[in-house]
């Protein structure tokens, strides 16, 4: 067995996971988020109760009750919602480490953004993650915390800058996928740090026969919500280095903004529709989610080069092939990292260039996303006169 075979491994075994218990965590806070905003107040409820709702699935009718902190008395078998969170953040951590970290030279670093040691970029990514986490934990603890839009604005301002700050430091796929890490570090520690231990001292204040304070409730939900409107922004931009169109964009922080109030509008549209409210409150935001949309077609649309009229003989292509692209897309690789061609897709000859233009103008000419990392220095004169030679076959 060798190490690129076992490295593929890792990679799929774990990507497996973070995407099973990643879709568990997801998928409650979905569910309870709709519940909560589902409750409604009864003409008979037990003393304490919030809300009730009633709901059918499964062949069968459910009746759940929410108390504002806690009922009198908790049974033995109360079910916590903790561990699709913490393994979520362990598993992405983990592919983190087998995909960008072990691979920091090509995934991690670009040369052209910062010339980086490996173990550089890897502390100062383990970092910053952190860091993030205490910096939002301390706004949301501020005076700010008390309000909700001001501390929505200064979060949005976070993420943002975060952006801005990772395509100053890594590669295009590094900064966006360090942009869902911290995102998704925040959520999970959300949960490790705040919500579940809330709900800890809340259920030993009960146990001890003492008034739990209600306000880490409110804390508690507080979170919650938070990680109910970042889970769509942060599932693109986990995908994201798929997508050249995104990685290689100029202004990342840009996009990053728009694709947190995409998925931020939509979130909200679907809470309050399962709040029941009157649309007329609420019909505004996928609209707006709607023109982020549109700017993320404008501003990620590809250049034109038709107007650039170069000349570019068939030799000359190749020969930037065989430079820039053949230790990877080779049929036998000469890159320690891949044992085969990415994809299948060997670039050797003009016939090769021609069945795979379209790929080849999204990731090395109309972005940067190829060669990885840019380890071979690919100009931007050399991106122009490929896509030259290309459109002209």
């Amino acid at each position: 067995m060798t190490a690129a075979f076992a490295m593929d491994w890792l990679n799929l075994l774990f990507r497996w996971a973070h995407l099973i218990v990643g879709v568990g965590w997801i998928g409650t806070s979905f569910y309870f988020i709709a519940l909560d905003l589902s409750l409604r107040k009864r003409a008979q409820m037990k003393p304490g109760v919030l809300g009730t709702a009633w709901e059918v699935h499964g062949g069968g009718f459910y009746h759940v009750e929410k108390y504002m902190v806690a009922p009198k008395e908790l049974p033995s078998d109360l079910i916590w919602y903790r561990w699709e969170a913490y393994l979520t953040w362990v598993t992405g951590f983990a592919l983190l480490v087998v995909q960008y970290y072990f691979n920091a030279s090509a995934y991690l670093i670009d040369p052209a953004v910062m010339r980086l040691h490996p173990s550089e970029a890897i502390v100062f990514s383990v970092f910053s993650l952190f860091a993030g986490w205490f910096i939002y934990d301390m706004l949301c603890r501020s005076p700010l915390g008390r309000h909700t839009p001001a501390l929505a604005a200064a979060l949005f301002v976070l993420v943002i800058g975060a952006a801005w700050g990772f395509s100053q430091i890594f590669s295009g796929r590094g900064a966006l996928i360090h942009v869902g890490a911290l995102v998704g570090t925040i959520m999970a520690f959300n949960v490790f740090r705040v919500i579940i231990p809330n709900q800890k001292k809340i259920t030993a204040a009960l146990m001890a026969g003492d008034a739990p304070d209600p306000q880490l409730g409110q804390i508690g939900k507080q979170r919650s919500v938070h990680n109910n409107y970042l889970t769509l922004p942060v599932l693109l931009l986990m995908v994201s280095n798929h997508y050249p169109m995104l990685t290689g964009h100029p202004q990342l922080w840009l996009i990053v903004a728009l694709i947190l109030v995409i998925g931020g509008m939509v979130r909200h549209f679907i809470n309050r529709h399962d709040a029941q409210d009157s649309i007329a409150d609420y019909w505004w935001s996928l609209p707006a989610a709607g023109v982020a949309l549109i700017a993320a077609l404008i501003y990620t649309a590809p250049r034109d080069l038709s107007a650039g009229g170069l000349a570019v003989a068939d030799a000359e292509a190749v020969a930037m092939v065989q430079t820039h692209c053949a230790a990877c897309h080779a049929p036998t690789p000469s890159d320690p990292a891949f044992e085969e061609p990415p994809k299948g897709i060997i670039l050797q000859t003009t016939a090769d260039l021609t069945r795979y233009k379209e790929l080849v103008l999204a990731q090395a000419v109309h972005s940067n996303a190829m060669p990885l990392g840019n380890m071979t220095g690919m100009t931007a004169q050399e991106r122009e006169r490929l896509g030259s030679w290309l459109l002209s076959h």
